[in-house]
């Protein structure tokens, strides 16, 4: 099995968009890490979070905005040998970006914000009264970078052997030594 490291942004955007939750870390004035599950939205290269107005979590991003978020999906135990423990890890696909956090303040693009976080997980729109909007933190983290690996795929040898991979006939090539 191998790690295989994906930059096509189609297969970035397809493991954030299966996604239930996103873990986000930041690290707060003692260079203490801190990392929290959260719902999220995506758009456009764009995620929404949301949260209390006053926490832990905003006293930290208030200080340093540099924040972490991670998805990961398709977990699955796998193994080369049944009777080999070193041979055992988890297939998975992840994806980590890092940002720096934007409050968003404008109650209308909050109610946006709000409507692209409730879209990741049921398909309609919601309205929003005023008081609720107002008393909601809504994050807006532009993606600065971010990586995605497939861990536990399989070598293509072992493709072949187990038939995993449809492989098409190669015909040799005038060209190939």
């Amino acid at each position: 099995m191998q790690t295989i490291t994906h930059s096509d942004p189609q297969i970035i955007e397809a493991v954030i968009r299966q996604s239930d939750i996103c873990f986000i870390g930041v690290a707060d004035f003692n260079n203490t890490p801190y990392v929290l599950p959260m719902n999220f939205g995506y758009l456009n290269n764009t995620l929404y979070l949301h949260s209390a107005p006053h926490g832990r979590v905003i006293d930290i991003l208030n200080q340093n905005n540099q924040i972490c978020i991670s998805f990961s999906i398709d977990h699955q135990l796998a193994f080369q040998h049944p009777k080999v423990a070193c041979s055992y890890r988890m297939k998975a696909k992840s994806v980590v970006a890092f940002g720096r956090v934007q409050f968003i303040d404008d109650l209308n693009e909050k109610r946006q914000a709000l409507n692209i976080i409730m879209g990741q997980y049921i398909d309609r729109e919601f309205s929003y009264n005023d008081p609720a909007v107002r008393n909601v933190k809504i994050w807006k983290v532009p993606i600065e970078s971010v990586t995605c690996k497939e861990f536990g795929a399989p070598h293509d040898q072992y493709k072949i052997q187990r038939g995993i991979e449809a492989l098409v006939n190669h015909k040799k090539q005038p060209n190939d030594q």
